[in-house]
């Protein structure tokens, strides 16, 4: 073997080396950032049941009772505001999550507002149709704590594998990015207080 050959093939084989590495590391990066946008759908899709249901729920509430405007149009609009904040996945930053958030909280906020004022109408907390929405509603938010949670668990890996060096050089260079965890605003990770004293 001619001796030139040697640091051909061992530069050869360094940018094969290299090329495997870069390739290993973008489909990995890839494949962990659309198991992170699943889970932001999942988190999206049980926002969405809920704001379907708050739908529902005050046209309950419209037609069982002379309910206090206020309360009612508080809710209506922390849905639109809510359902008009919207996060792109694959670039979501730790901004828009807190824009989210509060948007989120502002409608958990009103929402309760508008089930502890129930209380004050019997008829209403006997309509069926209105018991039936209040299970689902706090299944539902059991389900968005669930889906935050599981988001939560799709960014670890993802970030893990972006953030260490050697791959963070990789990463600036395909463009991938640390995304942020899902921290809800104070009080937000509790589900709404949808419970009634029927005894009154």
């Amino acid at each position: 073997m001619k001796k030139w050959l040697i640091p051909v093939i061992i530069i050869v084989l360094v940018i094969f080396g290299i090329y495997r590495w870069a390739v290993g590391f973008n489909n990995t990066a890839v494949r962990l950032n659309e198991n992170v946008s699943e889970a932001w759908g999942n988190v999206q899709t049980s926002y969405q049941r809920r704001n379907d249901l708050i739908g529902n729920l005050v046209n309950t509430v419209k037609g069982a009772a002379d309910f206090e405007r206020k309360t009612l149009t508080d809710v209506i609009e922390a849905r639109s505001k809510a359902t008009q904040t919207t996060i792109d996945p694959t670039n979501i930053t730790p901004e828009q999550l807190k824009q989210f958030n509060e948007a989120q909280g502002g409608l958990s906020s009103a929402l309760s507002r508008l089930l502890v004022t129930v209380e004050r109408y019997p008829e209403l907390k006997a309509n069926q149709n209105f018991l039936k929405l209040q299970d689902e509603l706090t299944s539902t938010e059991n389900t968005i704590q669930t889906a935050r949670t599981r988001y939560n668990e799709a960014i670890k890996p993802y970030n893990n594998h972006v953030k260490t060096f050697p791959n963070s050089i990789l990463a600036g260079l395909f463009h991938f990015e640390g995304k942020p965890y899902f921290d809800a605003e104070a009080g937000a990770e509790k589900p709404v207080d949808v419970q009634f004293d029927f005894n009154n």
